[in-house]
């Protein structure tokens, strides 16, 4: 039986931060204590001394890509070197999106993904299911993925894996009848396809700029409505995930108007970064390349409003990742650059650092849209997402007084660039613990692979 008791750190939850100490027995909190609350540890009992630092739950990415077969490569990161990036960084749980290809099942798709974590992976993962072939046996097997755990879906409006008004329409009803919930990657196919055969046509093919400026933010916005009138009329609830700007914002804030409801989902790489870094000399800004892409500061600045006002639910990061090699695909066509950046390890730090740091959110609300919202939205909130008594024993240690240095050099992550290279960042992260083992201590990881499959309930047992 491993009993921790954390003791001395700022406990910081959704609702309130406070002082106090944690009790850890058989993988789950067994006592959440003030600090004139007095309690009697067992001769074997680990203490931990959190004094002076911050103490989350585990933080949950709900959006990941390993080991993904795109743009005729595949991601870098696997579920083992991915996971164990994630770990690093406090995220002790992950949802990453399993696809159904053409002529698969749903049910091959999620074997599929199953078969992909056999190595080993770090923290706690969950499986999304991409609809990518909409039929009658995709429309049984939506039951199926809910009897295995699998209570999200997601479905692209672009791509070559991206379905029609009509199928996204059925599909949205489909979810609702089971009592699931889909995220849509929203961006209108037909505007981005024909700005780029102008780009092609005015010999602009090389440039990695054409990437952005032929997927505009009002391709994002007119995608946005698009799906929230289609939900409007199934009567169902819809998740835009990696938002970017004000325009598809305000198309979400329309809505809510008239009584939608409506999950927003934002990346650390929108509320950090700009579409000024795919001007770079050469093919550096390729980097950067991603969909949706960036976008001007405005929209970095609208977006952290959004958040420290509740309009955004979740912040994941869409960690896909490709090395610089693989980027180089498409050095003679920007369509060609596998789109994707990492991120999952660096996310709780660059919140810690540009949002509450500096006085963008609170605490409370990184914890909120990092932890509790995900673990509700995901349907994990009996076990995640919060420090109470009776959930898993996640939880991250962060020391404010230090700071992080971001290089490729010193990354978990297989990719050979980072994103944020040479920024120095307030904040560290101290320890994490998965389900009340110590996985990481002062960057390091233990060796041995402790994740496990969560089977999640619907969504709207928490919301």
């Amino acid at each position: 039986m491993k009993k921790v008791f954390i003791k001395g750190g700022t406990i910081v939850n959704s609702k309130e931060s406070f002082a106090g100490n944690i009790l850890i027995e058989d993988e789950k909190i067994k006592k959440v204590l003030k600090p004139d609350e007095f309690i009697e540890l067992d001769n074997d009992t680990k203490v931990v001394d959190a004094g002076g630092k911050l103490v989350f739950p585990g933080f949950i990415d709900a959006h990941t890509h390993f080991d993904l077969h795109v743009a005729g490569t595949v991601t870098c990161d696997d579920f083992y070197s991915g996971t164990k990036a994630a770990i690093s960084g406090g995220t002790t749980t992950i949802i990453d999106f399993g696809t159904q290809y053409k002529g698969e099942t749903l049910n091959e798709g999620m074997d599929n993904w199953l078969k992909k974590a056999k190595d080993g992976v770090f923290c706690d993962y969950g499986i999304h299911m991409s609809i990518s072939d909409w039929n009658e046996e995709a429309k049984k097997e939506c039951q199926d993925m809910m009897d295995r755990g699998v209570t999200t879906f997601k479905i692209y409006l672009t791509y070559d894996i991206l379905l029609k008004d009509d199928e996204a329409f059925e599909v949205i009803q489909r979810l609702k009848e089971v009592g699931a919930i889909t995220g849509v990657h929203c961006e209108n196919a037909g505007l981005i396809f024909a700005l780029q055969q102008e780009f092609v046509e005015a010999g602009l093919q090389k440039n990695v700029s054409s990437h952005y400026k032929t997927r505009p933010a009002a391709a994002e916005a007119e995608a946005i409505g698009r799906i929230l009138h289609l939900a409007e009329v199934a009567g169902s609830d819809i998740i835009d995930v990696h938002l970017t700007c004000k325009e598809g914002l305000d198309e979400i804030r329309a809505a809510r108007k008239r009584g939608q409801k409506v999950y927003a989902e934002t990346c650390p790489q929108y509320l950090t970064m700009t579409n000024k870094l795919y001007e770079l000399p050469g093919f550096e800004g390729a980097k950067y390349v991603i969909a949706p892409p960036l976008r001007e500061q405005s929209d970095v600045d609208e977006l952290w409003r959004a958040l420290a006002d509740g309009e955004i639910q979740t912040v994941s990061t869409d960690h896909c990742a490709f090395t610089f090699k693989q980027k180089e695909l498409g050095i003679n066509d920007f369509r060609k650059i596998p789109g994707g950046m990492p991120g999952v390890e660096t996310r709780g730090i660059v919140m810690y650092s540009e949002g509450v740091s500096k006085d963008r959110i609170s605490l409370e609300k990184m914890c909120e849209v990092l932890c509790e919202n995900p673990a509700k939205l995901y349907g994990l909130y009996d076990r995640k997402g919060f420090i109470e008594e009776g959930f898993d024993a996640d939880i991250v240690i962060l020391d404010p007084k230090a700071q992080t240095k971001i290089t490729a050099a010193t990354q978990v992550s297989k990719c050979d660039y980072a994103p944020l290279e040479g920024k120095i960042l307030n904040g560290h992260i101290d320890k994490v613990f998965l389900r009340g083992s110590e996985i990481v201590d002062n960057a390091k990881i233990k060796d041995t692979p402790e994740g496990k499959f969560l089977e999640r309930k619907p969504y709207k047992k928490f919301l």
